[in-house]
């Protein structure tokens, strides 16, 4: 599936919001614990907004500074082309690297990360009105797992990065249950 800045514009609006909206639901114990060594809602919020953060700024560079990065010779890669090559390196084992690790989070900063990861969202958007379709294909941006992608191809991730983290919450809370259980066990 091939996206037009509109489109992407939707996916990104989608992403953001309902990873907001999910995490709202979460009390504040469930913002911040993390279960069998994952990272918490709160840490992966952070992540997110580490990732994000520098697509904004990236976005709002002149043009030519990104010819650093090269020009793209071919058009980007679909939606679904992209996600599965991330989803394939995940399988081979790659992880985040040290850049966009979290750090550990507390109930106080809830507010303080839910109002930058929404800063970021509109952030991004606002860059984003300033290009062309055009000049999503051409140019390109580093990313550390996937190598050099496209802009078009870099909204792409940011918005399926955004769904990933939030199945990921999901299937923490699912097992949420098991989990409070046995921090039970151990405290009484």
């Amino acid at each position: 599936m091939y996206l037009n800045q509109h489109e992407i514009q939707s996916l990104l609006d989608k992403s953001f919001d309902n990873f907001v909206d999910y995490v709202n639901t979460l009390p504040d114990h469930r913002f911040t614990a993390s279960p069998y060594g994952k990272w918490s809602a709160g840490q992966q919020m952070d992540h997110l907004i580490k990732s994000v953060r520098p697509v904004s700024s990236a976005l709002g560079f002149p043009k030519f500074t990104l010819r650093y990065f090269g020009v793209s010779q071919q058009p980007s890669r679909s939606y679904d082309v992209l996600v599965q090559h991330y989803q394939d390196k995940l399988a081979q084992g790659a992880t985040t690297t040290p850049p966009y690790q979290p750090a550990v989070i507390y109930n106080a900063q809830r507010q303080a990360l839910l109002q930058s990861f929404i800063g970021q969202k509109y952030r991004l958007k606002e860059k984003l009105s300033n290009w062309s379709e055009n000049d999503l294909d051409k140019y390109r941006l580093p990313h550390p797992l996937l190598g050099k992608l496209t802009v078009r191809e870099m909204l792409y991730f940011t918005a399926h990065h955004n769904q990933h983290h939030l199945e990921k919450l999901k299937f923490q809370e699912q097992h949420a249950q098991a989990w409070e259980n046995q921090l039970q066990q151990l405290i009484f």
